[in-house]
């Protein structure tokens, strides 16, 4: 076994290796770049090596810089985590030339399933059932619009060395072909250094399923089930479980199969992905194979108790597997939310700064569920505008599927960020809701159910009561520590304008009564005093966690996707506030403003020109993504605030109309 391995990666996945390596007894070295210097991955690791500015391409991505690291630090094995150079042959063969292992698949596995063109055709001649699609190169938009006619919209364009998300677009008509070809082009070429695109036909309302295939280098291979990950935005995953609340065993079994068959003609030797796109009549379709970990391999260890990086390292060090697929069976249900940093509020447009609070969920056993928290920062950290702003991988696991997203909602509500923007109300309110917990998914999930984008969810009758309790309990607490002399029991709540009446009081085990609507909720083991951002306590029997925070005339109240400001008046007051003229907002109807820090990418209009709706009048690229900004309305330029090559804050004024 190895007894040193350096880790080619940062963040979440490096704090990941880390810990199965202190598992194991093996020592780490970790790489850095000027941003992460001081990284929590950095403080875990026994040794460190700077390799450079903060773009990956200046750090992560030269292969000399990791070679030389490996040499200094006297490390006998790479492992890459994923990103990066994680799917990239010539590295590997690299490393295998220099004498130092690769934890990871073969090149040859690599080459013939990591390029997106190959691994379709691959697939075909293997037998695995594909997509209708055109594999070969396309050089012009030209070409690629009389393709797609062939095919049939809609059709997907794919960068062909893409991955996370990224370089892909759905076209639907030959406009948006045009379009979306050259946008394609250039994100694969900024992101991947290669801009080869690829099309195939999109399937209506699908499901995005993957199994998990592990190998060794003796030609044993097994697959550890399946994961659905059909949650998704802008095609990058959001939500994960595993197994997929769609298939039947029948076509586990069927997908299984054709994974392994396929990872066994590649002589696959690691942890490796094969996904498929599904329908809802659980046909199925290869979609590619990642030949790396995924960022959400721990619903698997979650269902299986297989530590994927702790196999992965076991293989690359020529180890047999010590299980057979007999030996695998599916444990309970496990879910993971994926915390990033970015705005819901505003189109999940990336946000990058400093993470003043990060307060995460207690891990372990919580009794009718468990909680595991991937995370890579610590409250203080800066999240970089030069990686991809994931903050955590949050999963619970429970013995059914319901118990499962329960716990993940509880893990979600006990999670206070601030600094940032964040997802955690959105991931809250999918698991609210009662398409996912039917397990009706699909890829267009986010479209259907947030059409409009997200605004939060209304609260339920539950969380007004939520509301009303711990509005009523903060105010009890400030007035005693302010040593208000009224003793008054009787106020009038305000959640925004809705007014209920309530009266106070204290049972005999001094848990505080409000009576309310001809109803007594009793608030109990009360966690919070002034200052906390999260309250904490148990309403009639039931705990939970409500995110709080003063403001000049109440309180800013969350539960998972509700929120409102709630004040807590004499009914005098209350009668006055509710008259007082509702704020308007300012207009902004005639601006396009930047809906995040970025770089303009191009500015295609002058100050005079006409626009019509649904023209382009900027591109802002920001986390490698280029974001398209289109008219909302026809108009005249009356001014233009930015030029190529600026960069730009959140709402700063790109163009104004006259």
């Amino acid at each position: 076994m190895f007894k040193k391995i350096l880790i080619a990666n940062r963040g979440e996945i490096a704090v990941r290796i880390i810990k199965t390596c202190r598992k194991m007894g093996i020592k780490t070295v970790l790489v850095y770049s000027d941003a992460d210097a001081g990284s929590l991955a950095c403080e875990m690791a026994d040794e460190t090596i700077h390799i450079g500015p903060s773009p990956a391409a200046q750090s992560y991505l030269i292969q000399d810089k990791i070679v030389d690291a490996v040499r200094q630090s006297g490390a006998e094995a790479v492992h890459p985590g994923f990103g990066f150079l994680s799917e990239n042959p010539v590295f590997a063969r690299r490393l295998e030339a220099e004498g130092i292992t690769f934890i990871g698949p073969n090149p040859h596995a690599i080459e013939a399933m990591g390029d997106k063109i190959t691994s379709k055709k691959f697939a075909a001649e293997a037998g695995v059932s594909t997509v209708p699609g055109h594999m070969g190169l396309i050089e012009s938009t030209e070409e690629a619009v009389k393709i797609a006619n062939e095919i049939g919209y809609p059709v997907m364009i794919k960068a062909s060395a893409g991955g996370g998300g990224k370089g892909i677009r759905v076209a639907h008509s030959d406009a948006d072909m045009a379009e979306g070809f050259a946008a394609v082009k250039a994100e694969a070429l900024t992101a991947f250094g290669d801009d080869r695109v690829f099309l195939e036909k999109f399937i209506v309302n699908p499901r995005h399923i993957e199994i998990q295939v592990l190998g060794d280098k003796h030609g044993n291979i097994v697959s550890l089930f399946d994961r659905e990950c059909s949650i998704q935005r802008r095609n990058q995953k959001v939500i994960e479980e595993a197994p997929s609340p769609l298939l039947d065993d029948a076509t586990r079994k069927a997908m299984g199969d054709q994974a392994i068959a396929l990872a066994r003609a590649v002589n696959y030797d690691s942890a490796g992905t094969v996904e498929f796109v599904a329908g809802q009549d659980r046909s199925f379709y290869f979609l590619e194979m990642n030949t790396r970990l995924q960022v959400e391999h721990p619903v698997t260890e979650l269902i299986t108790g297989v530590d994927l990086v702790e196999q992965m390292i076991r293989s690359a060090a020529g180890e047999t597997m010590g299980f057979k697929q007999e030996d695998l069976s599916i444990n309970g249900w496990a879910i993971e939310s994926r915390i990033y940093a970015e705005d819901p509020y505003r189109g999940f447009l990336p946000s990058i700064g400093r993470l003043v609070r990060y307060e995460q969920p207690e891990e372990g056993d919580q009794g009718d569920y468990t909680v595991r928290n991937d995370s890579g920062v610590r409250e203080g950290d800066e999240i970089s505008m030069f990686y991809d702003p994931m903050i955590a991988k949050l999963c619970s696991w429970g013995e059914t599927r319901e118990a499962a997203v329960t716990g993940m909602a509880r893990a979600l509500e006990d999670t206070h960020l601030s600094g940032v923007g964040h997802n955690v109300p959105f991931l809250s309110a999918v698991m609210d809701q009662e398409r996912f917990k039917s397990g009706q998914l699909s890829t267009s999930y986010i479209k259907d159910e947030f059409p409009d984008g997200f605004r939060g969810l209304e609260p339920s009758e539950e969380q007004k009561d939520i509301f009303i309790t711990v509005a009523a309990a903060m105010n009890e607490v400030l007035a005693e520590q302010a040593g208000d002399p009224s003793e008054r029991t009787d106020w009038t709540v305000l959640i925004d304008r809705e007014a209920h009446e309530v009266s106070l009081s204290y049972d005999e085990a001094e848990d505080l009564v409000i009576s309310l609507d001809e109803r007594d909720l009793t608030l109990s083991e009360i966690d919070w005093r002034p200052g906390m951002a999260q309250f904490r306590a148990v309403l009639d029997d039931e705990p939970f966690t409500a995110e709080v925070k003063r403001a000049p005339d109440g309180f800013d109240i969350r539960h998972r996707a509700a929120r409102a400001r709630v004040r807590v008046l004499t009914p005098s007051t209350a009668a006055m506030y509710q008259r007082l003229p509702e704020k308007v907002a300012a207009d902004t109807s005639k601006l396009v403003l930047s809906p995040m820090p970025g770089l303009v990418v191009d500015i295609p209009v002058t100050v005079g020109q006409e626009v019509k709706s649904g023209e382009t009048v900027a591109i802002i690229e920001a986390m490698k993504m280029q974001n398209i900004l289109k008219a909302e309305h026809d108009g005249v330029v009356k001014a233009v605030g930015a030029k190529a090559g600026d960069p730009v804050a959140a709402d700063d004024v790109l163009v104004e109309f006259a």
